[in-house]
């Protein structure tokens, strides 16, 4: 689309925004850079080819793109407003103005190089999580091709993050077209076979051509060159042709999202998902992490053998695993009386014998503990032993001799007492 004449360039568009140069051009609009100047930033903004001069159409479309201008996504371009530029009335054109990305766009990219799985990955999963988005709400975006995604530096070391961008042609499912009814809107090449056939349209179409992307990316090339009606056709006739050099779960992936049956592509949140996972997965495969099985801990190293007791038979020692060592393999188990492993059952059955046999096994504190308990118990049977031996008490104590008239006194008083 030819630029708009200087003279109407120079103005300001709306009011408020200056044109810069051109920085993108397509069929339908071109891509200025310019400012703001009611909020001294610099913007993006498209223009696009001249519209009908139906104020209903003009309406309609303003609304649309009012409601595109909320959206708010990490990996979408942000809307900041929308339009019509009506700087020549006999020729009025919408216009959007978007943050100005500092980046390159994955069409730059993919004509440097074919693109490493794992920077498929990263760009695969922005985009399948900013079309999560907008498909939750009501909004397929209809034309997702290489030009339309930028690549935007974040940190340094680390992969470009992907911004979504152009939702110019976007529409509201089951809502009103944003363009004239019957036009098949979209880039020939990333079409899905829906949009080819004019059929309806939904969100496993942006899916579909989010497909075609990815396998560019991994190729270099595109899958179905040509004009619009050859390419159109050649995809209602043939599936895309993954190279065999591709991992298997990258084939599988690509084949069901660019499946003929909408209903048989994945949703845009389980294609984040599986290329989430692809990032961590050996090989940067995508798909499901596989479950971890059971972890085998290492065996304990093996203690020294017990050299066996003077009285001990050839039975007492460890028993070892089947054809092994029992010093490399078997843990020995601590034995504390070496006749306890020996002695027959029948000779350990009466009580006297097992409590014997329980006191030799046992540690040198408790055995220590359960000798004063029997000493302190021992003590308290001499005591009461003694206590009752002992003569018995006389009832009456005698009092000392006294002599004169008080002892008189007290013999008498004691007679008067006795029984």
């Amino acid at each position: 689309m030819d630029s708009s004449p200087n003279n109407v360039t120079a103005e300001l568009l709306s009011g408020r925004y200056q044109l810069g140069e051109v920085i993108g051009r397509g069929g339908m609009a071109s891509v200025y850079s310019a400012k703001d100047l009611n909020l001294g930033r610099d913007v993006a903004l498209k223009l696009f080819a001249p519209q009908s001069a139906n104020p209903d159409e003009l309406r309609r479309q303003e609304a649309e793109i009012q409601l595109l201008a909320a959206l708010n996504h990490p990996s979408l371009v942000t809307l900041f407003d929308a339009g019509t530029d009506t700087r020549i009335s006999e020729e009025p054109r919408p216009f959007l103005t978007m943050e100005l990305v500092d980046g390159q766009d994955l069409r730059a990219r993919i004509r440097h190089s074919p693109l490493p799985l794992d920077e498929v990955a990263v760009i695969g999963a922005g985009v399948s999580d900013a079309l999560a988005y907008v498909h939750s709400l009501g909004i397929i975006h209809r034309d997702i091709k290489p030009a339309n995604i930028l690549l935007v530096p974040v940190r340094p070391g680390e992969p470009l993050r992907p911004k979504l961008t152009d939702f110019g042609i976007a529409r509201i499912m089951d809502g009103t077209r944003l363009t004239a009814t019957g036009t098949m809107v979209g880039t020939a090449a990333y079409l899905s076979p829906e949009q080819s056939r004019g059929a309806e349209l939904g969100p496993g179409s942006d899916i579909y051509s989010l497909g075609l992307v990815l396998l560019e990316c991994i190729k270099g090339d595109v899958e179905y060159p040509g004009g619009a009606v050859e390419s159109a056709v050649a995809r209602l006739h043939r599936a895309p042709a993954i190279p065999d050099s591709v991992p298997a779960e990258w084939a599988k992936l690509i084949r069901a999202m660019t499946a003929m049956d909408p209903l048989d592509r994945p949703s845009a949140a389980d294609l984040e998902v599986a290329l989430r996972h692809a990032l961590v997965s050996p090989g940067s495969l995508p798909g499901l992490l596989a479950e971890a099985g059971t972890r085998v801990l290492p065996a304990p190293p093996a203690l020294p053998p017990r050299p066996p007791s003077a009285g001990a038979g050839p039975g007492s020692s460890a028993p070892t695993a089947a054809g092994g060592d029992s010093s490399a393999r078997t843990r020995a188990m601590p034995v504390l009386d070496p006749d306890a492993v020996t002695t027959p059952q029948a000779n350990r059955g009466t009580l006297p014998a097992r409590v014997a046999s329980g006191f030799r096994q046992a540690r040198r504190r408790t055995r220590i503990l359960l000798s004063l308990a029997l000493l302190a118990v021992a003590a308290g049977t001499v005591a009461a032993t003694v206590a009752l031996a002992a003569p018995e008490a006389p009832d009456v104590v005698p009092y000392p001799a006294v002599t004169g008239d008080l002892g008189q006194h007290l013999q008498e008083l004691q007679k008067s007492v006795e029984p």
